[in-house]
């Protein structure tokens, strides 16, 4: 039995880089299912096509790493896990990136030998970098935020603090990681904890 393509959304907006892109996800036998030069477009296409992975470059514009907000509306609004394509190689920065836009993982421009095997094993299951990502999110949570997600998860808690407080950490861990809902959680972090 044919195993089915894994369908690739690239959103990248140098057009050589792309089409270089393009050719060596095709060789490797997956699907590009359309490309993107801006945020706009990215968020549109992937609503659309449905990929399986999303290769988002950080910086679409000369001014702004508009990527981190376009992976994260993709994130959310769709199936689609999101792997951070950059030139930048500063651990503080690919770190603020993939934890903003909950990425699923990343590729270096200049590692670019590692994108087919990171595009791959992100769409075939969690990766050890998307769980180092969860982690690297999840750090920022005080223990008791840590228990209210896990609540919200659907673990089976026995938290001594009375509703009121457990409603208000609910609020304020959403506005601490930029969510607004607890589908919004369940749907990043299902499976990653």
């Amino acid at each position: 039995m044919e195993r089915k393509k894994i369908q690739v959304l690239i959103v990248e907006d140098d057009p050589d880089f792309c089409f270089l892109i393009q050719e060596t996800l095709r060789e490797a036998g997956m699907k590009v299912v359309g490309t993107a030069e801006t945020a706009g477009l990215a968020l549109k296409l992937a609503r659309e096509k449905n990929p399986d992975v999303v290769l988002m470059d950080l910086c679409l514009t000369d001014t702004r790493m508009d990527g981190i907000e376009a992976g994260k509306a993709i994130r959310l609004q769709t199936d689609a896990k999101v792997i951070i394509l950059t030139s930048y190689e500063d651990p503080g920065v690919v770190r603020e990136a993939c934890c903003r836009s909950f990425a699923s993982g990343y590729v270096f421009k200049s590692q670019y030998a590692l994108l087919e095997e990171t595009v791959r094993n992100t769409a075939e299951g969690h990766t050890p970098q998307e769980y180092l990502i969860a982690s690297l999110i999840l750090s920022e949570l005080s223990p008791a935020e840590r228990s209210v997600l896990e609540l919200m998860l659907g673990r089976d808690l026995k938290l001594q603090s009375s509703p009121k407080t457990i409603s208000n950490q609910k609020s304020h861990l959403l506005k601490k990681l930029g969510l607004t809902s607890r589908d919004e959680v369940c749907h990043l972090f299902q499976g990653l904890i």
